[in-house]
């Protein structure tokens, strides 16, 4: 789908009013959040991170791929709080690149297929950010390799980039065992009610140059992708 401008397809009889002549005269854009924005001009050293959502939001948003607006995917259930900023890399797809490493380094675990959607990433930062619908440049420090009902569903973990707290992390050995713990534990459970089977596993976590070679390999991807989906056309958003 593409955004057209509005001027293009006016009724003359609205062109005749000067204030919406003036309108849609003077229409802007911005990018779509999946493919409209850079991945980073440094990937996978610093990528771009567009958040979806953050940990005081009781509300599960993501990103509408038709249009690039947020929106409600689900209420999160029970006391779950996602425990960092997080949302994807813009211009990544988890295929068969992706999926194929998953597999190689999963210890035999199943994995039929990418999930199809932006590779996920986790941000941490010191500082509150009180809401998503934003891009920032984070530096990757590692990942989990999470397989979702066969399905290679990575999270790459980074730290926002000028952060004095968290820029002392620079790989995933470098964080607490509790902290890791703490987000493994809810991407295990967020989706279930009490006592429900997990439907998602994680097989590793791996580091920092691990994490650079899924979010090259996503990168990839997502150029197959565009190679192979013609009708994929969403650099703009109306505003």
């Amino acid at each position: 789908m593409i955004s057209y401008p509005l001027r293009s397809y006016a009724h003359p009889q609205i062109l005749k009013d000067s204030l919406l002549y003036n309108y849609f005269m003077n229409i802007q854009y911005k990018a779509h959040p999946w493919h409209g924005i850079s991945a980073g001009e440094k990937a996978p050293n610093i990528v771009t991170a567009f958040i979806e959502i953050v940990p005081s939001d009781t509300v599960k948003y993501e990103i509408d791929k038709d249009t690039g607006y947020l929106k409600v995917d689900r209420p999160q259930k029970f006391s779950n709080a996602i425990p960092t900023l997080y949302g994807f890399i813009p211009q990544t797809y988890c295929g068969e690149k992706v999926a194929q490493f998953s597999r190689e380094n999963s210890g035999g675990v199943d994995v039929s297929k990418g999930d199809g959607d932006p590779l996920d990433i986790c941000v941490l930062s010191e500082r509150t950010v009180s809401h998503g619908n934003i891009i920032l440049p984070a530096i990757p420090i590692g990942g989990f390799r999470m397989i979702d009902q066969g399905e290679a569903d990575d999270k790459i973990i980074a730290v926002m980039k000028g952060d004095e707290f968290y820029m002392q992390w620079h790989d995933i050995s470098d964080c607490p065992v509790s902290y890791i713990n703490r987000l493994m534990h809810y991407f295990l459970t967020y989706k279930n009610l009490p006592g429900e089977q997990s439907s998602c596993e994680i097989t590793n976590v791996y580091g920092r140059e691990e994490a650079y070679e899924v979010i090259r390999r996503s990168m990839s991807d997502y150029t197959t992708y565009l190679n192979a989906s013609p009708k994929v056309e969403l650099p703009f958003l109306m505003v």
